[in-house]
């Protein structure tokens, strides 16, 4: 069984992928028997919760992305009551962007109000955080010591970042999330740190519809498209395949409390 830990299915372009039952229908025959679908912005929320609760293999996040703009906000009630839903498993995705703009540029505050607002809700709840982070980790890593997110971890999604981030993020609870961009050619240094991760760290994602990994690079990416991802990880680490794939699923069912 595969896991994709991290994908948008509510906004899954139709003309491209099929409706949602072909598309979890193909994740099946490859192997992808559960996923995460990602919620972004408050208005989003109830398509992606009600995903999670038409289809037995869709799980749920709820949280707001921070390149959300400043005037897209939900109070503590309005997370919490969203964040309740029985199949929602995380809060996020959640973090910093300064990829677009910098602080130094504009002020980004909200970004940093928001994240530590997510934090202290995913503490009073008990479930794990799905970090976002571009250009801004230092930031992000301070803010997760700072809330004390070590209490529930989480994932780094779509981790780019170096082993010594890798590692400073599992000393907080954190497992590590590839997604496609392992599999691309020019990520050497990338490929290096999923072969030298411990494999019981190690999460793995489409991030569909974005980032398909080779050999769809440059298409429409879709949760199939994780397995993938576990064949570029377990050659890297001169592993089976099914060694990978079962190790990543049970890396996910653990930081989850879910039964196989």
């Amino acid at each position: 069984m595969i896991i994709d830990s991290h994908c948008h299915l509510n906004i899954l372009p139709e003309d491209k992928v099929g409706n949602t039952e072909k598309v979890l229908q193909q994740a099946k025959e490859h192997g992808v028997e559960r996923m995460m679908c990602v919620a972004i912005d408050p208005s989003k929320w109830p398509e992606v919760l009600d995903l999670a609760d038409r289809y037995e293999s869709v799980y749920a996040s709820i949280g707001i992305h921070p390149c959300s703009d400043d005037t897209i906000t939900a109070t503590d009630d309005e997370i919490i009551q969203a964040a309740s839903h029985p199949k929602v498993l995380a809060i996020g995705e959640v973090g910093l962007d300064y990829f677009h703009q910098s602080p130094s540029e504009v002020d980004l505050s909200f970004q940093h109000d928001r994240f530590r607002q997510h934090i202290r809700i995913a503490k009073q709840l008990n479930k794990p955080l799905v970090i976002h982070t571009r250009a801004s980790t230092p930031d992000v890593l301070q803010i997760l010591r700072e809330e004390g997110a070590d209490q529930v971890g989480g994932i780094m999604h779509c981790f780019v970042e170096d082993l010594d981030t890798a590692q400073q993020a599992m000393d907080l609870g954190f497992y590590i999330s590839f997604s496609g961009i392992v599999t691309f050619k020019n990520a050497t240094d990338l490929k290096a740190v999923a072969k030298a991760m411990p494999l019981d760290r190690i999460l793995v994602e489409t991030d569909s519809p974005y980032l398909a990994p080779v050999p769809y690079r440059g298409k429409t990416n879709q949760p199939a498209y994780t397995r993938y991802v576990v064949e570029e990880i377990a050659q890297l680490r001169g592993l089976e395949f099914s060694e990978v794939a079962a190790a990543t699923s049970a890396n996910f069912e653990r930081l989850f409390g879910l039964n196989s």
